[in-house]
């Protein structure tokens, strides 16, 4: 028994051939337009899956590379404020130098103890410094400033990152990797006279008294070394922080490096080849105008298709 081809058979026989070459000719272009092999999870699964997490290791790269950036900023502006803190040293040294001369009498020392007073003042100043709103020399107590302007000279923030055991300002600048950023200021300007601890804030405080106290031999004799030592220890701190700098940007390098590198995985797994999607997209055109005069020329519309 034979079966009977119909008119309505090759009809949707036809149409179904050019809804086929229609959808391959509409994907085609739509990787031209897009520049993406894959548009879609269901174009290739496992290609897919693989873009997306490499699309997430990007995301999590460039986090790295922003906070190694915040934190080569805050190296920075602690940078600036040590070194203003190194020209202050080097100014008192100068004016201790001159006090501690029999060439200077009472009158010029005490002209000296009101300068070093000022230049107590912008110690303080520039311990106080901010970075986006931070307080760089107070622990992990960035809300509060280290030191109050006047008479005390008490520190006023915590010792969180002078121990290598108790986290300072953290930032993550790799996959597990963390580095503390900030210095802590009573490391070398201590807590002032009241504590006694030797440290800059107290050895300029005592400074200033031998002056008014017309005392050049305490000068000679005591306080320029101990100024000495005073800045001695900033340069280790300052020596700390370009440490620190010099990771960074050694990080920031590496990072720049893997950001690269995921880049291009990610453009070998999703990207187009435009040649040979622009070669396919000519071939199903020409396939596609092929089948519709193909099917212009099978499919006749004869007279019953008026009268149904």
């Amino acid at each position: 028994m034979s079966n009977r081809i119909t008119h309505g058979m090759m009809q949707r026989n036809v149409l179904a051939d050019l809804n086929a070459v229609s959808t391959r000719l509409s994907r085609t272009q739509g990787k031209i337009a897009s520049n993406r092999e894959i548009t879609r999870p269901s174009d290739d699964p496992f290609e897919a899956s693989r873009a997306m997490a490499l699309r997430q290791s990007l995301a999590a790269t460039r986090q790295h590379q922003r906070n190694a950036q915040d934190a080569q900023g805050w190296q920075e502006a602690t940078e600036q404020a040590l070194g203003q803190i190194t020209d202050l040293m080097h100014r008192a040294r100068e004016l201790v130098v001159r006090g501690a001369t029999d060439s200077a009498d009472a009158a010029d020392r005490l002209s000296i103890a009101t300068e070093l007073d000022q230049i107590i003042e912008s110690v303080k100043q520039n311990a106080n410094a901010t970075y986006r709103g931070s307080a760089l020399f107070a622990g992990t107590r960035t809300d509060t400033l280290p030191y109050q302007q006047g008479a005390v000279d008490a520190y006023g923030g915590d010792e969180a990152g002078l121990d290598p055991l108790v986290p300072g300002v953290l930032r993550e600048i790799g996959p597990g990797v963390t580095m503390s950023i900030n210095t802590v200021g009573r490391e070398f300007l201590g807590d002032g006279q009241a504590a006694g601890d030797g440290k800059l804030l107290d050895t300029l405080r005592d400074v200033a008294d031998a002056l008014r106290a017309d005392d050049p031999a305490a000068l000679r004799d005591t306080e320029l070394a101990r100024l000495d030592d005073n800045l001695e220890l900033l340069l280790e701190v300052r020596a700390r922080n370009g440490a620190r700098s010099n990771r960074l940007e050694s990080a920031l390098a590496r990072l720049a490096e893997v950001e690269e590198s995921t880049v291009k995985q990610l453009s070998r797994t999703e990207d187009a080849d435009i040649a040979k999607t622009i070669i396919d997209f000519n071939s199903q055109q020409a396939a596609y105008q092929s089948a519709l005069r193909a099917g212009a020329s099978l499919v006749q519309v004869s007279l019953l298709d008026f009268l149904r």
